[in-house]
Parts: C-alpha cells; sequence; structure tokens
C-alpha cells in the first residue's frame, strides 16, 4: 500500500474535527522580547513604585484564593464606573481584556447572516472574533491619510448592514482620531440600520478626546475601555459600558467567574492609586511629542500624529529597518504587510526617556 493510500491515523482523525477555517488561521503572534527595548507592544513602560509593589503583594497574599470570586467583582465595576463617570441608565460587564468583550460580543451577535464591519487598517481582533465566530467581517479602507472614508463606510453600513460596527478611537495601528463629522454620520448610519456601534478606546489615556460625553447620546453605542494601557497589562481587564437593557443581555454569554481574585484586586489597587498611573500618562504623553519632534526633522522618514502610546512611522524599507533595529536590541513592530495603505510602515511603542533615546539613536543608525 502507497503512503497516500495510508488509512488515517487515530491523530488524523481527531485532528479533522477541528474546523477548516481554524486550521488555515495563523495564531496571534508575540514577538521574542529577552534582552531587548521592548517597544512593540503598546505597553505603559513604568512600573508601580516599590512602596506600592509591597502594598499590593500585602494584599494578594491575603486573598481567599481558595474560593470563586465573590462580590468583590462588583465593587471593581462600581469604582470602574465612578472612574469613567458613566451616564446615568448605563451599566458596566467586565472582561478578562478587553479581547475577551470583543469574542463575547461576536457571541451574542451570531444570529443568521450577521456580520461584524470595521474601519482597516485596524485591530486585527475585530476580524479574527467574527471569523472565530463564524461572522462574516467586512473591512472598509480607511482614506490615504488614515481617516474614515465616509462614503465607503456609509455604502458598506447599507449594503451588509453589521451587527457590530467597530470605531477604534484613537485607531490601531495608526494612532489617529476619527473627523467628528465623519464619526458621527457613521453612527448614525449603524443605527438606522439595527446594529451596535462598540467606540474602542484602549488609547483613551493618552488621546485628547473621549467618546463618553456623548454616549448617552445613543441607546446603540457601547463604551469598550481596556486597563491594558492604564498600566495594568499583565492583570488582562477590559470594560464595556452601555445601556443597561443591553449589557444585561450581554452579560448572559460571559463565562462565570471570568475575572479572578488576583486581576480583580489588582485593578482596584490600582483605581485607589489613580493619581500615580495618572502622572505616567502624562510623562509618556510627554516623551511622545518628544520622539514625534526628533523625527518631524528626519529626512526620508514619516511620522504621523499620534493621540495613543504609539507612532505609526514610514520608512522607505519597513524590513530592512526592523531586521537593523532588532539587530540593535530594539524591539518594535513591523506591520507593513498588515494593509497596502501601511506599505514601509513601523509602528513605535512610546517607552521611557532612556528607551526613546536609545530608539531614537539606534533608528538613526538603522536608516
Amino acid at each position: 500500500m502507497t503512503q497516500a493510500s495510508s488509512p488515517l491515523t487515530v491523530a488524523d482523525r481527531a485532528h479533522q474535527r477541528i474546523r477548516a477555517d481554524v486550521q488555515s488561521m495563523h495564531a496571534y503572534a508575540v514577538q521574542d522580547a529577552t534582552g531587548m527595548v521592548k517597544l512593540d507592544a503598546m505597553e505603559n513602560p513604568h512600573r508601580l513604585p516599590a512602596p506600592l509593589q509591597e502594598e499590593l503583594g500585602r494584599r494578594l497574599g491575603a486573598l481567599a484564593l481558595n474560593r470563586y470570586p465573590d462580590g468583590r467583582v462588583n465593587t471593581l465595576r462600581q469604582a470602574l464606573a465612578n472612574y469613567a463617570h458613566m451616564p446615568e441608565g448605563f451599566d458596566i460587564m467586565l472582561g478578562n481584556g478587553s479581547d475577551e468583550l470583543i469574542s463575547l460580543l461576536a457571541l451574542a451577535c451570531d444570529l443568521p447572516g450577521a456580520s461584524v464591519l470595521a474601519p482597516v487598517p485596524g485591530f486585527v481582533m475585530y476580524a479574527m472574533s467574527a471569523q472565530l465566530q463564524g461572522l462574516a467581517f467586512h473591512g472598509v479602507p480607511l482614506t490615504a491619510d488614515f481617516e474614515l472614508d465616509l462614503p465607503a463606510m456609509l455604502a458598506a453600513i447599507a449594503k451588509h448592514k453589521p451587527a457590530l460596527t467597530y470605531l477604534a478611537y484613537p485607531n490601531n495601528p495608526t494612532a489617529n482620531l476619527w473627523n467628528d463629522e465623519a464619526l458621527e454620520r457613521v453612527i448614525e448610519a449603524v443605527g438606522e440600520q439595527g446594529g451596535l456601534v462598540v467606540m474602542d478606546e484602549a488609547y483613551q489615556p493618552f488621546a485628547s478626546q473621549s467618546y463618553l460625553g456623548r454616549l448617552s447620546r445613543h441607546r446603540h453605542v457601547l463604551l469598550l475601555r481596556t486597563l491594558s494601557k492604564f498600566g495594568l497589562a499583565g492583570i488582562r481587564l477590559g470594560y464595556l459600558m452601555g445601556p443597561k437593557a443591553l449589557v444585561a443581555d450581554l452579560d448572559k454569554v460571559r463565562p462565570p467567574y471570568n475575572i479572578s481574585v488576583l486581576n480583580c484586586e489588582c485593578a482596584l489597587f490600582a483605581l485607589e492609586h489613580e493619581a500615580v498611573f495618572a502622572a505616567q500618562a502624562q510623562e509618556i504623553r510627554a516623551q511622545r511629542a518628544i520622539i514625534l519632534e526628533a523625527l518631524a526633522a528626519w529626512p526620508g522618514v514619516r511620522a504621523y500624529p499620534s493621540d495613543a502610546n504609539m507612532i505609526l512611522l514610514r520608512v522607505p524599507d519597513a524590513p530592512k529597518t526592523f531586521e537593523a533595529l532588532k539587530s540593535r536590541k530594539v524591539l518594535v513592530k513591523n506591520v507593513s504587510t498588515m494593509h497596502p495603505l501601511l506599505t514601509h510602515c513601523l509602528r513605535l511603542t512610546v517607552g521611557t526617556d532612556d528607551e526613546n533615546q536609545r530608539l531614537l539613536a539606534a533608528l538613526k543608525d538603522s536608516l
């Protein structure tokens, strides 16, 4: 018997139980940052001050890890609502990072023929969550200067009638806020055809504007945030705000005990010391301005305006520059193959003053 006609092994037959589209997908890639200046993942580069580390350690050590999470999670929900100045008549839902909330939204909205729509390039999890849930994803390209293409967005909304439309504010990886008039037109168009809009404000601590003040105007708009950019990427905690009745139904698909007691207590501790994190965000915004000012004087490169803790940079040869930076122990994100609009683009996370100076020196050598 030839190898081609050999019967399938037990392992082969078991593997066939995994969806073909899942087998063909690429897993979310995390770069190895060992020994690197890590500027690839939009993390807050500042750690807790030593006295707060000790205080937090004592609190975490006293937790009842042998018990499932209890009502303390509701204390966190209220603390987040207060911190975010959540409007009256709204409620809050917690997720294991905003990634879980994005997945749960796809699960909750998986009606026959439902689809997800978002501008592209954008956060990859919008499309991935749709695909994993069996929903169609419709990406609408931005304009050449990374603005919403309003005619294209309105046409796509009218054609596809998406259940979920994601608008990252500011956007990832382009780091910009949307034009107000275009943003409102898109939100209204989605509402007219009965869909939900998710305003993803992951980078709110660094942005000059928030949609929060306009949230109560609409009953079909949800606001998604995360504590990752606040300074707690390691604890994985996101939150979703929206009208109470809407959030109550969405919360039904949330797994029980999805927020661990450790995540919960870390988040509460951080909110009690929010001034520390606010000062860190202010420093990151100041460092962002220093980097942008330096790059503006360099010929052959273009740094785009940023309202986030990242900067999109177009260089003559992104893959070559990326590898050259890596050889100099500086790790950034090569986004040049994510979308044609990002050709020869790198995404740089804003780090500490020392990290940013090392980045600029390495970048100058690499170019």
